[in-house]
């Protein structure tokens, strides 16, 4: 098993990422765990919070845009949203918009256009694209407990710069070359 020179961590067979630093392995990754003070040179790049807010807040007015004529139009039509279950905490219409944009635009793209303006994209931890299922899961994160899955993030991966969704599907957040 080979670990992480960075951080010592077990790393996956095949990844291109540490899982628990976000370090970029490269074939000097040893089988023994090496000192926490060696750094890895590496041309990839963590984004960093402040692109990544950036980002988030372009698809919410983009998104918040669009979400917004729907209602105008809705309002204007008679048609209301009376059935819809706001008694679930963190659930509504906006939240499965956004959730269904994210969704789409990175698991094709690997980015949303906010993340596209910003040169930023979403991988899986060895490099690849993250797909649909991993787009999902670190989807639910943005949609619908943001403050939470930031905050948790923050606290438990801050070398890897994962919010707590971000970490378990196993995404990490680069910046394009």
């Amino acid at each position: 098993m080979t670990h992480c020179i960075k951080c010592g961590s077990a790393l996956p067979e095949g990844a291109k990422y540490c899982p628990a630093c976000g370090a970029v392995v490269t074939a000097a990754a040893s089988a023994v765990p090496p000192a926490k003070s060696q750094v890895i040179a590496s041309g990839l790049k963590l984004a960093f919070w402040g692109e990544r807010f950036v980002a988030w807040l372009i698809d919410v007015i983009i998104i918040g845009v669009a979400i917004g004529i729907l209602n105008l139009f809705n309002l204007l039509a008679g048609f209301s949203l009376a059935g819809w279950p706001n008694w679930i905490p963190f659930f509504n219409a906006g939240g499965v918009l956004y959730f269904l944009y994210w969704v789409l635009m990175e698991g094709i793209y690997g980015q949303s256009l906010g993340k596209m303006i910003m040169q930023i994209k979403v991988v899986r931890l060895d490099g690849g694209a993250i797909g649909f299922s991993n787009a999902a899961l670190e989807s639910v994160g943005k949609a619908f407990l943001l403050p939470l899955d930031c905050i948790l993030g923050w606290v438990l991966y801050p070398k890897s710069r994962q919010r707590a969704f971000n970490y378990l599907s196993q995404t990490i957040v680069v910046k394009v070359t």
